[in-house]
């Protein structure tokens, strides 16, 4: 008779405890996800202990119940949310930010977590895509810390971009060139617009779809391009300074001086300047795409270009993000990474699978990380 010897099993270890900052569209997505893993593996390596977002903060050290999701919006408010979240996630064990904010004051405080032992997971761009003498800071911090920086969801809402650019290069591949469609709301406004009639009307209908920013200038101006180029050119090994990105924004003066609450009106200046940009690429058989590059030598550029049907970047739909990469091992062909490049489920997913990676410790798991490759794959 032959028996049947059980595996060993060992200890599971404690979930990583995780403090959310930021309740709005995308932290609320993740405080979701997390209270559906409650009886799941996932809820055993995730823990939600602290959220907060600008006003008010709520925090249980064994986790806080899914049906207290919106206890937060009315407890009483925090003098200084940021200051409790080291002393909520004091002691032995994984410890993770999630930063799902727009928030400089948040981003400031990431590479001092870092350095502390506080991994830190965002969506920010303010980290790695304003200074690079801030960007420096956080690669430091890593190290000092032995932390990791969790920044999948910065580019491309979690697509596999920042990933891709640093296993090429673990792999001993160097990045030469990078064009994409970066902007969701960007790809989306040129892929509608019919030259018929006026921009300010798509714009208006993105805005209300929530494909833009509350303020579309945002969008229009170039600069939410500018940091997500700043951070795949420095991830490509071009730590380039903040102002070296070339910026061609698509907002008159007329404008940009606008208040806000004038922006009814003021939309309409931006009709004829698309009308005239529109029809030269018609008549040429062209597309109009707003893109970011980066060229050899760590030239940068933001800006609406005029590209032919077959271009690499011509394809896509609604709000995707379409990425060409060249390099060594795509010198004639460039890489095409493509899909949804904004929205909180998409955004919520890449900031959670940056968490997991990291209370995994997976071997080469690094990769997927802003600091430098520990392990090198087979090229």
């Amino acid at each position: 008779m032959n028996a049947r010897i059980a595996p060993l099993r060992g200890s599971s270890p404690k979930p990583a405890r995780v403090a959310l900052l930021g309740t709005g569209v995308v932290g609320s997505v993740v405080w979701a996800r997390l209270a559906s893993w409650a009886d799941t593996q996932f809820g055993e390596r995730l823990s939600l202990v602290h959220a907060a977002n600008s006003r008010f903060a709520i925090s249980n050290r064994d986790g806080i119940p899914a049906e207290t999701s919106d206890v937060l919006m009315r407890n009483p408010p925090q003098a200084s949310a940021l200051d409790t979240v080291e002393g909520v996630l004091a002691g032995q064990g994984t410890r993770i930010v999630i930063d799902a904010t727009a928030s400089e004051q948040v981003a400031a405080r990431h590479a001092h977590w870092l350095a502390r032992g506080i991994h830190v997971v965002t969506a920010c761009k303010l980290g790695q895509g304003t200074t690079l003498s801030r960007w420096h800071a956080i690669q430091a911090a890593q190290d000092a810390g032995g932390t990791q920086y969790g920044d999948s969801a910065t580019v491309g809402a979690g697509l596999p971009l920042l990933r891709s650019l640093r296993a090429l290069q673990a792999g001993g591949d160097r990045i030469h060139a990078i064009a994409g469609v970066l902007s969701g709301s960007m790809a989306w406004l040129c892929n509608e617009y019919d030259g018929l009639r006026p921009f300010s009307g798509f714009v208006r209908q993105a805005g209300e779809a929530g494909y833009t920013e509350p303020d579309p200038r945002d969008d229009l101006s170039g600069e939410d391009v500018r940091r997500k180029l700043l951070i795949l050119a420095r991830a490509s090994g071009y730590p380039l300074e903040a102002d070296a990105v070339q910026v061609e924004s698509l907002v008159p003066e007329a404008l940009a001086g606008l208040p806000r609450d004038a922006l009814g009106d003021g939309l309409q200046l931006l009709d004829a300047p698309l009308r005239e940009r529109y029809a030269a690429a018609y008549r040429n058989g062209e597309k109009l795409r707003f893109v970011g590059r980066l060229q050899a030598g760590g030239l940068a550029t933001v800006g609406l270009e005029s590209l032919p049907a077959g271009h690499p970047l011509v394809g896509g739909a609604g709000t995707d993000n379409r990425v060409a990469i060249w390099s060594d091992r795509y010198r004639e062909r460039p890489l095409v990474i493509q899909g949804p490049g904004a929205g909180a489920d998409v955004t919520a997913a890449g900031l959670l699978d940056d968490a997991l990676a990291i209370q995994a410790g997976e071997a080469g798991a690094a990769q997927v990380f802003s600091g430098r490759p520990k392990n090198a794959s087979i090229g």
